[in-house]
């Protein structure tokens, strides 16, 4: 296999144009050619409005493959063996459990079912289609459900968000979960684009699929089963507890992976009261901040979209004079902000797009980077505690019907409530209430706000445009508390894998999924 760097074609270009491009790098005609397949495309807008795509591909011969790589002499012409990841295949003598259906739970299942391990799964929110109706009723006004909602339910938070797969490792098992999603009902896009994403009502059905192989494979996942508690004998797990259908049930095992995912706040204080090892870590808080999408296409484009052009996206930051820093997250081209809360009486934002970006507004979390010492609790807990602390007063601000505060930029960098909107209209659901957002968050995360929105403006023009929609409090990015693990991944509890976004060794759907695969992989390969 030869893989060819940087070859650079117009915005407008058909597949027929690659393979000659292709051809030309390696200077020969097309028709020796025998396959082509896109390994990365990005779109370079540098030189704004002159856009272009840059793709790497791999290519094989009919013939002649060493007189062809050395005929081309170029550093961005390469011999590539092909990828191949092989997941262990080891049944092994006992089930083991794995505590939530999240990215890391998913793929840690996965991980244990294609070995003949039989796993069994405990979520505690329901399958897809009862949690997406649950959703959509809540949105619309009705009782939010504790237990099933945008971050309890099968897929986790990343079914109800933009299904967005960057990842900043070079993870082995990237391209590998990659190519699963594809398989299950992913556009295969995924498998090269630069910012990959698959959408909320796509990832819907591939969740569901996953679910569906697991199962076939002698899984099993139990809806609506909430962890409790450990059952240990001899400083290893025994059984754990956990309850459905309003009884608590005893399950006998040897191993767990624990994928609680970030906002198991029950769960974390449980583990907590049992004397398990965990500590702070750092978070972010912030808000969702809303554009039109036609405003962004136009700062990164230079021109307005058109033609296959993307929706425009951002990734943004900046270090401040103060020492304190903000960047955006979670960015949602064509997107909505949605509700997210998971306990009563507090009240979340998120982020989410459908696989065709189609929305009219842009959003993105803003958030400030927050550590430990800043904290105003003390102990592993105490980054929890501050989250629901703003949650609740976010909650009183929206008017205790689950609305969220909201203001205007130009009226927050003014230091005064908003009375109206202006070009840009909110998309959260059930609603926004008109507010100063300086009566939510204590005074220097403010103050750092207010600087990274006109630090951030100057990296994107309009960024800070006083008619954008601040919508308030985004929480829960990450989080706040660390379970901690060895070398072989356990806690000082044998037999307990802590793993994923909830435990803290994640941030993201992708490095989620991988550390699932690892703590699967670790489980087998120590019996």
């Amino acid at each position: 296999m030869i893989r060819i760097r940087d070859l650079i074609l117009p915005v407008e270009h058909t597949r027929e144009d690659l393979l000659y491009h292709a051809a030309q790098a390696l200077k020969i005609k097309a028709s020796q050619i025998q396959t082509l397949q896109i390994f990365k495309r990005s779109l370079d807008a540098r030189k704004k409005p002159s856009l272009h795509w840059v793709y790497t591909v791999d290519v094989t011969l009919h013939s002649g493959e060493r007189l062809v790589l050395r005929q081309a002499r170029s550093s961005k012409i390469t011999k590539e063996e092909p990828y191949h990841y092989t997941v262990l295949k080891k049944p092994l003598p006992h089930r083991p459990v794995v505590v939530g259906f999240g990215p890391a739970g998913m793929f840690a299942a996965l991980t244990l079912a294609l070995a003949g391990s039989r796993p069994i799964v405990l979520e505690r929110g329901d399958p897809a289609p009862l949690r997406r109706a649950k959703v959509e009723e809540f949105w619309s006004g009705a009782a939010l459900d504790t237990e099933s909602n945008v971050l309890f339910g099968e897929g986790g938070a990343g079914t109800f968000s933009d299904g967005k797969l960057n990842t900043g490792t070079k993870n082995p098992r990237s391209r590998w979960i990659l190519r699963q999603l594809v398989k299950y009902g992913a556009p295969e896009e995924i498998l090269f684009d630069a910012k990959p994403h698959v959408g909320t009502d796509i990832l819907f059905h591939v969740v569901q699929n996953i679910r569906h192989k697991i199962e076939a494979l002698g899984g099993e996942v139990r809806f609506g089963a909430k962890f409790k508690e450990f059952r240990e004998e001899n400083g290893a797990v025994s059984a754990l507890v956990y309850e459905k259908d309003g009884q608590d049930r005893e399950l006998p095992c040897k191993a767990v992976i624990l994928a609680i995912g970030h906002s198991a706040r029950d769960t974390f204080r449980a583990l907590w009261d049992a004397k398990l090892p965990m500590e702070p870590k750092p978070f972010s808080m912030g808000c969702r901040i809303e554009h039109k999408q036609a405003m962004v296409d136009q700062a990164q484009y230079g021109t307005a979209r058109s033609g296959s052009l993307p929706p425009a996206d951002y990734k943004l930051s900046c270090h401040l004079p103060d020492g304190s820093s903000a960047y955006t997250f979670c960015m949602c081209p064509g997107g909505y902000v949605v509700a997210a809360a998971s306990e009563k009486g507090q009240v979340v934002t998120n982020g989410m797009s459908y696989g065709d970006r189609g929305g009219e507004n842009a959003n993105a979390a803003l958030l400030v980077t927050l550590k430990p010492e800043r904290f105003p609790y003390p102990g592993p807990l105490g980054g929890m505690q501050w989250q629901e602390e703003i949650e609740a007063a976010a909650f009183h601000l929206g008017g205790e019907n689950y609305c969220a505060p909201a203001q205007r930029v130009g009226d927050f960098l003014a230091g005064r409530p908003s009375a109206g909107f202006g070009e840009v209209q909110p998309t959260y659901r059930p609603g926004v209430k008109l507010c100063d957002l300086h009566q939510l968050f204590p005074e220097d995360i403010c103050r750092t706000l207010e600087s990274a929105l006109m630090s951030l403006d100057s990296q994107l023009q309009g960024f800070a445009a006083a008619d954008a929609i601040l919508t308030a409090p985004e929480t829960r990015s990450s989080s706040p508390v660390r379970i901690l693990r060895g070398e072989d991944l356990q806690s000082s509890l044998r037999g307990l894998y802590p793993c994923g976004e909830g435990a803290g060794y994640a941030g993201g759907i992708m490095s989620a999924a991988a550390d699932g695969m690892l703590c699967a992989e670790t489980l087998l390969q120590a019996e």
